[in-house]
């Protein structure tokens, strides 16, 4: 089914449009999360090599211009091509919750000058962190390819991240973690939330390329739970 919409993106100048301006959005997202990752976990200031927040904004735009230009094809469309444009409504609002959290990682940064440390955690954190870089580039080919076993196989790996997440706040909050400073364990469970919803609504746009519109975010009924 994405195949046939992917086909319907490229016969209206509008809905191509939208489709490259989500896929440049989400190369904006990996672009921002390396570099908001690498001044909160790497460096020892806040210092950015650019203006993230300038870049939320940027991704915040073309939201509003995907939007537009998604419904002046709803406007004039047949009922029968309605679908493309309400997926790329749902993936755009991934793609933009993702630079959000990116900016929020951001912020840790400058509330957390010094390089963050995981102490028991650093090891499956830094995994998590290269799963998580991975899985930009797999879910941008899938969306581009509309590869619909790259982004099954994508969409039945997300349960084991999002719990590991969970796992960590749930032990930072029940406490105390030995060596970490009450200051430095906020900043880290904040910090492994927002890995986590990244994560989340990286799976979100590959559910796009495999589930009908009514399931997208939502597990492939053929998928079974690790």
């Amino acid at each position: 089914m994405f195949r046939f919409l992917r086909e319907l993106f490229t016969g209206d100048d509008l809905l191509k449009e939208s489709f490259d301006a989500t896929a440049e959005m989400l190369t904006a997202d990996f672009k921002m999360f390396s570099e908001s990752v690498r001044t909160l976990r790497h460096s020892d200031t806040a210092d950015l090599k650019f203006d993230i927040f300038a870049a939320d904004k940027k991704i915040n735009k073309f939201e509003r211009e995907v939007r537009r230009k998604v419904f002046a094809h709803l406007a004039v469309a047949h009922p029968v091509d309605v679908a493309p444009g309400l997926i790329l409504i749902s993936v755009v609002s991934d793609v933009e919750r993702i630079g959000d959290y990116t900016k929020n990682i951001a912020e840790l940064a400058q509330a957390h000058p010094s390089p963050l440390h995981g102490y028991l955690f650093e090891e499956k954190l830094t995994d998590v962190e290269q799963k998580i870089t991975d899985r930009f580039k797999q879910v941008a080919e899938a969306f581009a390819k509309s590869d619909e076993e790259l982004a099954t196989r994508l969409m039945s790996e997300h349960r084991d991240i999002s719990n590991w997440c969970d796992s960590v706040v749930n032990q930072i909050i029940i406490g105390p973690t030995e060596g970490l400073m009450v200051g430095h364990a906020v900043v880290l469970a904040l910090y492994v939330r927002f890995i986590k919803r990244v994560w989340a609504h990286l799976t979100n746009i590959a559910s796009s390329v495999v589930n009908p519109f009514p399931r997208i975010g939502y597990r492939y009924k053929d998928i079974k739970d690790k």
